[in-house]
């Protein structure tokens, strides 16, 4: 996740950067300030036990919150694995976001406001966004969409964006939105699971001073996505983007948009109807296309939007992911404007054209909630507190983390420059499967403790599992499970029913949920999130399989085997770090040479974002008897530890060898 966990070592959890034992003993409390907890949306603790004492009871009361066109004839269905939110009910995302406002003082609200890279700027009501998302809506239909059809959405952080997501959830036809920095191979394999049949960009998007080539990537996949019969092009560039419109398959949104009606009822969906998919990285090479139903998603975040966030109607809020990833799927669009709120979107990179670009967009919108991850607190701790220091912060009375553990020295520092020490903290942890918050302090309820996530939510039922699917004594540490559905949990894997059953319900029992991470449980019941106990890396807040960065690798033909593992990194949360083995013919050219080609052939292959931070090249890997890679003895080379048990090996010798190179290599 953005949105997901560290990755670790798949025999045991672990944690990064702080070590358990220093997480557990962190002993700093930070109680809700007393103006705060008086004037909070959520101020009684009894809510835990209300929800813990009758929980269909609990979410139906928080359904009621929502518009249903007809009301459900039962709250849940559970079959385990499979489980049914409000059957029976019929909703609309985007009615709930747009339509229902529009009766109210929220009519003329700012409903979204957009800030671009170089600093170009839109404001969008929810009656300007209504009208907008009607008329591309009825574009979509134009264009022969239907409900249920899959569209394609690959655009940088533009107002379009929003507008595209919102049009498709209108009419019911699921989207799959992939994130903007992935590379045209990438976008293949998505377009090409999900079967969509039209797909939504931009000429191109702004990074950093430089212009991203997404038509010219979506040119490039789609020429091998025979379900693609369409494509929408937005002009953010202009000229300089320089790229090609095909005749009868590319088209101009400014000139679909002309003339077309402003009058687009919504359709009304099922519960369980398909919402959308969004794809993840798995411990294969083959992504998870991660599929989230209407109601019960809406129902998710609309709660946890509103009690995380202590959303009250004239804030601003300001979450910094991309909508590419499931965070911005949840909290920028349809949580906070299905709550009527005010929510800032932001194109560009927090260090674009200087390091105070999220403060000066705080100070410039006066911004009351801030929802970021570690490994930007991370990087604005090393840039120094000049930057910060340059802006008036004092509009901020909330801030929230996500996407990976945050060190207590990052929640300090956050706390105390950015929150002024009066802003509670919100460290929030949840998946692209959870759908929504699922661990999180209650900011008027909670006392916080510095790199913990404090406790599950209200209506959800965690537990901290041993190997044989004991539960853990407090104080004790193990695997994080989920024993009980909530509304907002993904159905299924698209496509591939018996993997997501395989992946979420089958290391314990049917009905208990796997979430990957490992974690532990202070004295007090809190819980501490260590990172991820599988072969996935968290690298900025992404998630990357190490089997797809292995498989780009040897995809090159100089390559004759790969093995990759993550490493702490100070900024990002973990590094991609590989060891590889070249054919015999691979080494023509000076090993530095060699390392820059392949990390450009990764980068090309799935994105700048995988790109290895180090590559080893090595005559030999470490290997089981049976043949079987021990990434387990690389992460310990990596991460500088001392070897763990190597009687498995063939030749035992081998990682004795990597690791005096490694060791020569980082001096």
């Amino acid at each position: 996740m953005a949105d997901e966990k560290t990755t670790q070592s798949s025999n045991a959890p672990a944690n990064t950067p702080n070590t358990i034992e220093a997480l557990y003993l962190e002993d700093r409390r930070f109680a809700p300030p007393t103006e705060f907890r008086k004037n909070a949306v959520l101020s009684d603790e009894d809510i835990y036990a209300r929800a813990a004492r009758d929980p269909e009871a609990f979410w139906a009361e928080q359904a009621e919150k929502v518009h249903w066109f007809k009301k459900w004839d039962k709250v849940r269905e559970w079959n385990a694995p499979w489980v049914k939110w409000f059957l029976g009910g019929k909703t609309n995302v985007a009615y709930n976001c747009l339509d229902r406002h529009l009766s109210t003082d929220r009519r003329n609200k700012a409903a979204l406001i957009w800030e671009g890279e170089p600093g170009d700027e839109r404001v969008l009501t929810y009656n300007d966004l209504h009208r907008e998302v009607s008329k591309f809506s009825n574009v979509l239909k134009g264009l022969g969409v239907r409900k249920g059809d899959r569209v394609a959405i690959y655009m940088p952080m533009i107002p379009e964006l929003a507008i595209a997501m919102l049009a498709c959830t209108r009419i019911g036809a699921p989207h799959t939105i992939v994130f903007g920095g992935f590379s045209p191979e990438s976008l293949r394999d998505r377009i090409n699971d999900a079967q969509a049949n039209v797909v939504i960009t931009s000429d191109g998007g702004w990074r950093r001073g430089a212009i991203l080539p997404l038509k010219k990537n979506v040119d490039e996949a789609i020429a091998e996505c025979p379900s693609i019969k369409a494509c929408v092009v937005v002009e953010r560039i202009g000229a300089a983007a320089n790229i090609t419109m095909h005749e009868g398959r590319d088209h101009w949104w400014h000139e679909l948009m002309k003339g077309i009606s402003q009058v687009c009822p919504a359709e009304e969906m099922d519960s369980e109807d398909p919402l959308y998919i969004l794809y993840t990285s798995g411990t294969t090479a083959k992504p998870k296309g991660i599929l989230h139903t209407t109601g019960g998603y809406l129902v998710g975040v609309t709660s946890t939007f509103q009690w995380v966030f202590d959303y009250r109607d004239n804030d601003v809020y300001f979450c910094t992911a991309d909508i590419g990833w499931v965070t911005g799927h949840s909290y920028i669009v349809y949580g906070p404007l299905s709550n009527g709120a005010t929510s800032l979107m932001y194109e560009g990179s927090p260090d674009w054209p200087d390091k105070d670009r999220f403060w000066a967009i705080v100070e410039k919108y006066r911004v009351n909630i801030l929802y970021t991850a570690p490994t930007a607190i991370r990087s604005f701790m090393g840039w120094g507190l000049e930057y910060p220091r340059k802006h008036d912060l004092t509009s901020l009375r909330l801030i929230g983390s996500v996407g990976e553990p945050i060190n207590p020295e990052a929640w300090m520092w956050y706390h105390e420059h950015i929150g002024g020490g009066r802003c509670p903290v919100v460290d929030t942890w949840w998946q692209t499967e959870t759908g929504s918050i699922l661990i999180s302090p209650l900011p008027g309820i909670t006392t916080t403790k510095p790199g913990s996530a404090t406790r599950p939510l209200p209506g959800i039922e965690a537990d901290i599992f041993d190997e044989n699917g004991n539960s853990v004594p407090l104080g004790g540490g193990g695997y994080l499970v989920l024993k009980a559905p909530w509304p907002s949990i993904a159905r299924t894997i698209y496509g591939d029913a018996d993997r997501y059953a395989k992946t979420y319900f089958s290391r314990y029992s049917p009905d208990v949920y796997f979430t990957g991470d490992g974690a532990k449980r202070d004295k007090d019941g809190y819980y501490w999130l260590m990172g991820r106990v599988d072969d996935v890396m968290n690298v900025s807040g992404h998630r990357i399989s190490t089997t797809e960065v292995e498989s780009a690798l040897v995809n090159h033909p100089s390559v004759a085997e790969a093995a990759v593992v993550g490493k702490a990194h100070s900024i990002k949360g973990q590094a991609v770090v590989a060891f590889v083995t070249l054919k015999s013919d691979g080494a023509n050219m000076a090993p530095a040479e060699k390392i820059a080609e392949l990390k450009k052939h990764v980068a090309n292959k799935i994105g700048a974002l995988a790109r290895p931070e180090e590559i080893y090249l090595t005559a030999e890997l470490p290997k089981t008897r049976s043949g079987k890679i021990m990434r387990r003895l690389l992460r310990d080379i990596a991460e500088g530890r001392a070897m763990g048990d190597t009687t498995t090996l063939a030749d035992p010798g081998v990682v004795a060898r990597l690791r005096d190179k490694y060791e020569a290599a980082e001096q």
